[in-house]
């Protein structure tokens, strides 16, 4: 009989549609039953000998919510037995009811490991907690998408328990030690991250969204040219970037799409044709490894008079240090296109990029300054210099990649102007271990939006950041900060950036969730961070809650 491995996990969710993720232990059917008669079924296709369904639901009502349940060759496997938890259920926006506000949750950096004992010394799970509050209260207020904006897994730093699964299956002496190596092991990050209990709920009956951070490959992936020159030359690489993409593309990229975007892709029905799909989705991964341009991991969703632009800014990278480029030329047309169709037709424009456009003012001088000089601007012995201090130091935002930084802020000028212009733009982000929230503004001879523009930056769900990091960041944003970052800009001769910013939230430290409530054209912020209570469960706080448009 096959049993239910993981999932289910509730992935796109439209008015009246849905998918439902599940890995099962053996071939079978998957089918989803809802409460309200309507269903559906896939047949589950294998990978490296797993066994997935995307099962499409489709018969839903606009702005209802059904229970469902999760059957395999006819057996239910979902709800598990003497579940704790409320059934989950899938809700369905209606886009017409002018008098239901869209929200929408996110952040990034979960590092799923469970505490040894009952001290979590990175501090409590926002997303544990978010869960345990939504089971505690089924009819209370809740998120109708939860973004993922990187670092699901991560896989070059591992848990004490996953580091003993490694060594049971390999000598971690050699290459890439306790870190992992391969498909089968990925699978292993996969379940110490969505087994959790009240995690699994939460992904069972709150639909998401997710794109890649490095962590999901490997720290600083896809840093520069010479750093993926040195580490293709390693024995262990191949397997671990073939491996990382298929593992993505299983268990995170395809419910971010649509069931009419699942059943026009080629790969998807080549792999489900398949009896076992291992080899086509290994040929896949390899094409995206060696060519960017062959795959677009970046996505459109709307919901309602929401766009959501959901950004690859690590794939699709031009690492040439001539060329330097967050984006390669298809992506940024794609990206331009987005952003910029059917004028009038969206309220609020969000930018889904793991790594921030706007950070502390010294923190991007710095970057642009590290990017000059490993282009040359200083000569030889000041590129190897900044070679080695942009991986050390992780200098690799939008502000390491000057010309693609000067091009997301003229698209999101143009977006956030003319006729029609939407109340905000606003680019979400994570990575940082921290939360912001900054604003910029046009100088007085430029076109400015007509939108109000905001960089939101939240992480991490679950992580930490040493003590020393903290001070840096808020000496990042302080006076005299900038007047350090503007040395370094000197040094780097650096022109000016296109906008001035400044920092209106924040900086926020701890575990943390960023929500976006928007009806109409007003739009309102809320930040709620974990707080362990003594005895008890952890509860979410709230750090932040402020009205962004009106």
């Amino acid at each position: 009989m096959a049993r239910l491995r993981l999932g289910p996990l509730l992935r796109y969710v439209d008015e009246s549609s849905a998918t439902v993720w599940v890995e099962a232990s053996r071939p079978c059917t998957a089918q989803v039953r809802c409460a309200d008669g309507s269903s559906g079924r896939a047949r589950t296709f294998q990978i490296c000998g797993h066994h997935y369904a995307l099962v499409p639901v489709t018969g839903l009502t606009p702005g209802s919510a059904t229970a469902y349940e999760v059957l395999l060759d006819g057996v239910r496997v979902w709800p598990l037995a003497d579940s704790p938890f409320p059934p989950s259920a899938i809700r369905t926006p209606s886009y017409d009811d002018a008098a239901r506000p869209i929200r929408i949750a996110f952040g990034s950096c979960r590092w799923a490991a469970p505490p040894a004992d009952d001290h979590d010394p990175v501090g409590p799970d926002a997303l544990d907690t978010l869960a345990t509050e939504l089971a505690a209260a089924p009819d209370a207020e809740r998120p109708d998408v939860l973004l993922l904006l990187g670092d699901q897994v991560y896989a070059d730093e591992t848990s004490p328990a996953t580091r003993r699964y490694l060594a049971a299956r390999r000598d971690l002496r050699d290459a890439p030690g306790n870190q992992v190596a391969d498909y089968e092991e990925y699978t292993r990050l996969y379940y110490e991250s969505w087994l959790d209990p009240d995690v699994r709920w939460l992904l069972s009956t709150v639909p998401s969204c997710m794109i890649f951070d490095d962590h999901d490959v490997v720290d600083d992936w896809n840093t520069s040219a010479s750093w993926l020159a040195e580490i293709r030359a390693t024995a262990w690489w191949n397997e671990r970037i073939l491996s990382g993409l298929m593992s993505y593309w299983v268990h995170q990229h395809l419910g971010n799409l649509a069931p009419a975007e699942l059943a026009a892709d080629p790969l998807y029905a080549a792999v489900r044709a398949d009896p076992d799909g291992t080899d086509v989705l290994r040929e896949f991964a390899a094409r995206a490894d060696a060519d960017a341009t062959s795959v677009r991991w970046s996505y459109r969703r709307d919901f309602g008079r929401v766009r959501l632009l959901m950004v690859d800014t690590r794939a699709a990278r031009v690492l040439a240090e001539a060329d330097r480029s967050m984006l390669d030329p298809s992506e940024a047309a794609w990206l331009r296109e987005q952003a910029l169709e059917s004028p009038g037709a969206y309220d609020h424009l969000l930018v889904g990029t793991s790594l921030p456009w706007l950070l502390p003012h010294l923190v991007h001088d710095a970057e642009g300054w590290n990017a000059a000089l490993c282009r040359g601007e200083r000569g030889a012995r000041w590129a190897r210099f900044g070679e080695k201090l942009r991986r050390r130091a992780d200098l690799e935002h939008w502000a390491a990649f000057p010309a693609s930084f000067d091009a997301l802020t003229a698209l999101i000028a143009e977006a956030g102007g003319g006729e029609g212009a939407p109340a905000t733009v606003c680019v979400l982000s994570g990575d940082v271990h921290h939360a912001y929230v900054a604003e910029p503004a046009w100088p007085d001879d430029a076109p400015a939006p007509a939108a109000r523009v905001l960089q939101l930056t939240c992480s991490p769900v679950h992580n930490s950041i040493p003590g020393s990091i903290k001070i840096g960041f808020r000496f990042g944003w302080s006076r005299f900060g900038r007047v350090l970052g503007r040395r370094f800009a000197r040094h780097g001769r650096l022109a000016a950036p296109a906008v001035s910013w400044r920092k209106t939230g924040g900086p926020w430290f701890g575990n943390q969730l960023m929500t976006l409530t928007l009806h109409g054209r007003a739009a309102r912020l809320r930040l709620q961070q974990a707080q362990a209570v003594p005895g008890g469960k952890a509860r979410l706080r709230d750090a932040a809650d402020s009205v962004l448009s009106e």
